[in-house]
């Protein structure tokens, strides 16, 4: 009788194991099909491509999240830091500080090239998550709070910078980033899934990766077992900074200009992202893999429901309600694997 019951409860972690490891992906599924149902033009190749173009700058900085939040933090600054970001390696694509709000004929021969350009963005946003990660780890202040003010202090920086206005008109090469393909895929999508596997393969087959698990499985004992923990806090976001910034560079190329207000609410969706993927917010449970259809599947969802004519204010709202379920569904799972 007992050994019956022991299988049983086998049976039932295992079923549940796999539910909570690939329900993103068969709700993705689901919805895809639904969406198909209700609208054909769902399915077609330009509004796939469309709908992977769209989500390949969140995807970026969810990228960076799931480091971030696999360490048990948060940040809410990654608009911000994108905004501002963008916006200095737009002056340098222009040719410096006074040159950055020309626009015409002659910029190819006043600005440089666009790899100084990305290398700007990328070293403004690494700065900018060492500065947050130095204040949560040396000065002892949450990274909610940390986040919060850098939300705050980074989006003023952009509007300072920029005086309010933007930045525009880049040469060929520098918006081949953000408009160009590669046969029928374009090239944002191409850098999201590059970075991607990079991520995947840091997370999974190093022992860094190990090391950001086991600090948000329980740091202190991963500070017993003698981890640098401040080390590895700190790193998590220099490299939400290093997302933030490649965002920002790709996403002003998509657009053929910076902006201060660029990247505003893009918190929220990528934090979404995460979470949907099966990133625990309490730390040490999560997956590039599951990130990217976290990402996808938002990025499906906006679009069917785009298609289906439905209310931006509705849409809204079910993106909070699915953050919410998702938030219920790991607490959910980690109290079965308390009592497992």
């Amino acid at each position: 009788m007992t050994d019956a019951t022991s299988t049983r409860r086998g049976a039932d972690f295992d079923l549940f194991g796999f539910l909570a490891r690939f329900a993103p992906l068969i709700f993705l599924l689901v919805l895809m099909a639904g969406f198909a149902i209700m609208e054909p033009k769902f399915l077609a190749p330009i509004n796939l491509f469309n709908v992977l173009r769209q989500v390949s700058i969140y995807g970026l900085l969810a990228i960076g999240m799931t480091f971030v939040i696999l360490t048990a933090g948060i940040d809410l600054s990654i608009g911000s830091l994108l905004a501002f970001a963008g916006l200095v390696a737009a002056a340098v694509s222009k040719g410096g500080l006074s040159n950055r709000f020309t626009v015409g004929e002659g910029q190819d021969d006043a600005g440089y090239a666009w790899y100084l350009a990305a290398l700007t963005a990328i070293a403004v946003g690494m700065i900018g998550g060492y500065l947050q990660g130095f204040a949560i780890t040396r000065l002892k202040v949450p990274p909610f709070v940390v986040t919060l003010g850098g939300m705050s202090a980074f989006r003023g920086a952009a509007l300072l910078f920029a005086d309010g206005g933007p930045i525009s008109g880049f040469e060929p090469n520098f918006v081949w980033w953000g408009q160009g393909k590669v046969g029928p895929i374009p090239i944002p999508v191409i850098v999201f899934l590059v970075f991607a596997i990079l991520a995947h393969v840091v997370l999974r087959y190093t022992r860094y990766g190990r090391q950001v698990y086991a600090v948000g499985g329980n740091v202190e004992a991963a500070r017993l077992s003698g981890l640098n923990v401040r080390s590895v806090v700190t790193s998590v976001y220099v490299i939400m900074g290093f997302f933030a910034g490649l965002g920002a560079f790709v996403l002003s190329a998509r657009l053929n200009s910076a902006e201060a207000v660029a990247g505003t609410g893009y918190e929220l969706t990528v934090i979404a992202s995460v979470v949907i993927g099966g990133t625990s917010l309490f730390g040490g449970v999560g997956t590039i893999f599951g990130t990217v259809i976290g990402t996808i599947l938002i990025g499906v969802l906006l679009n069917g429901l785009v298609l289906l004519k439905v209310s931006s204010y509705i849409q809204q709202i079910i993106i909070g309600v699915i953050i919410v379920l998702a938030v219920a569904f790991d607490t959910f799972a980690k109290s079965r694997r308390r009592r497992v």
